[in-house]
């Protein structure tokens, strides 16, 4: 049984919307006011409403937002008097289903609220079927059927219909985007925007304006106002890729965003409301970070409600050949380029290797190979992932942590070696770029204000002073 949410502020009139109601077999909830209806709605699931434009304490305009804010498939039907018909159109255009114009005949209005529930019944069914195809499907753009990749893609299940913040970790390459975008088409919030940014790619003030907007004349070149990605996404969700290059200053905003649900555009006293969810992601140590001074602990626990991590490529090789059919079909439909095949050989080449690039690499070698190969099939030669050969006598080349630690001897004080070996890199990135810092960083891996960092922290100057 279908039930209708009655707004009218004279009592004869709802008796006589609720008698036609009840003679159709509708059940009827009746509210005298906005106040009424909010708590109504609040409580209780509705097929329709129908609500005069005129209320004694307030608008029938009033309603429709509280209905939407409720469930947004409820269907609103507006009563209004001849006088007021544009106004009732333009609640319409607002979101209403439609208005009926007083007086009315019975018949009308049993119609019209008629409509108004298949409308509901059928935007509901719509929702509960997308709903199920997202359950069906998965996050089938995340590939692999190793215990790591089915893990995740069940926690990627559970906790996409929430509004959790979620703390997607994992190396380069591993596919955090990825993850990001299953969240999100996979949550309530999914008919609304997904916006992204990489935190890395904006110096500390950019990064502030781009997140939270600026005013006019907010600092030079802001000739006028500008919303921020923040604000761009509202009711949606927002994806923050490296968030742990952000500096401390724009931590404190993100930190005060998700505490209250208010930012401040750059050069305003005015702060402004967003219903935003979170989604963040970083290749580093947020802890580690936290423990150096570089990320600020409470945001930390404010970002890790839900932690997420990635295995790295070389941690479920399993996985690799399933990609690799992946990114073959995607090949010749992107690169316009002839279906090919992995020999064996080839399989086997790409199964041994270590990875360092992650899925990101191993989508690189096969479109390589796809280009530069003029067989059928591609054999293991078109794929250079061995080690380089730097002949007899020669010292072999280093492809993993682990080989360092071999060459090392067995007592070691860990600390003060760490520090030495760390300064020593950074000194010689620093020479080999004749000190230009940006490149510098760019070549260990460091973000401006890490380098920045390390260089106060080992007193590093270049050129020696």
């Amino acid at each position: 049984m279908s039930t209708i949410l009655v707004v009218d502020d004279e009592p004869s009139m709802r008796r006589i919307l609720a008698s036609n109601l009840k003679q159709e077999r509708y059940e009827v909830v009746e509210a005298a006011s906005v106040a009424q209806a909010r708590r109504a709605l609040a409580q209780d699931a509705f097929e329709a409403v129908i609500t005069d434009q005129k209320l004694g304490d307030g608008e029938g305009l009033e309603v429709l937002v509280c209905a939407n804010q409720a469930d947004a498939t409820v269907s609103v039907v507006f009563l209004t008097a001849f006088a007021t018909v544009e106004l009732a159109v333009e609640s319409m255009r607002r979101g209403a289903f439609d208005f009926i114009a007083k007086p009315f005949l019975p018949e009308v209005l049993l119609a019209t609220v008629r409509r108004a529930v298949e409308h509901t019944g059928l935007v509901r069914e719509n929702t509960r079927l997308r709903e199920a195809v997202v359950r069906l499907e998965g996050s089938s753009e995340i590939r692999g059927h190793s215990p790591a990749i089915k893990a995740l893609r069940e926690k990627i299940a559970r906790v996409a219909p929430t509004n959790a913040t979620v703390l997607i970790t994992g190396e380069t390459g591993t596919g955090k985007e990825l993850v990001a975008r299953a969240i999100h088409r996979s949550s309530r919030r999914a008919a609304k925007p997904l916006v992204a940014v990489n935190c890395a790619a904006f110096t500390e003030t950019l990064l502030e304006s781009e997140l939270f907007g600026h005013e006019r004349g907010a600092f030079t070149g802001a000739e006028r106002a500008r919303e921020g990605l923040f604000e761009a996404a509202h009711e949606g969700t927002l994806f923050l890729d490296e968030a742990g290059e952000m500096s401390m200053a724009a931590q404190a905003k993100l930190l005060r965003v998700l505490t209250d649900g208010q930012l401040m555009r750059i050069g305003s006293t005015r702060p402004r409301s967003v219903d935003v969810r979170l989604l963040v992601a970083t290749h580093r140590d947020l802890q580690a970070r936290v423990r150096e001074g570089l990320f600020r602990e409470d945001l930390y626990y404010r970002l890790a409600v839900v932690p997420l991590a990635i295995a790295p490529l070389r941690e479920r090789r399993e996985d690799i050949p399933e990609l690799c059919e992946l990114f073959l079909a995607q090949a010749a439909r992107d690169l316009k380029v002839p279906l090919r095949k992995l020999s064996p050989g080839a399989m086997a080449a790409l199964m041994a290797y270590h990875f360092p690039g992650n899925i990101r690499e191993l989508k690189n070698l096969i479109e390589r190979a796809c280009i530069l190969s003029t067989d059928h099939q591609i054999s293991a030669e078109n794929f250079p992932v061995n080690p380089p050969n730097h002949g007899p006598g020669a010292r072999a080349a280093l492809s993993a942590p682990e080989d360092l630690a071999r060459l090392l001897p067995e007592r070691l004080e860990l600390r003060p070696f760490l520090s030495t070996l760390e300064r020593a890199l950074i000194e010689r990135a620093l020479k080999a770029t004749a000190g230009a810092q940006a490149e510098a960083a760019r070549r260990l891996g460091l973000s401006r204000s890490d380098l920045s960092y390390k260089l106060a922290k080992f007193r590093i100057r270049y050129p020696a002073q």
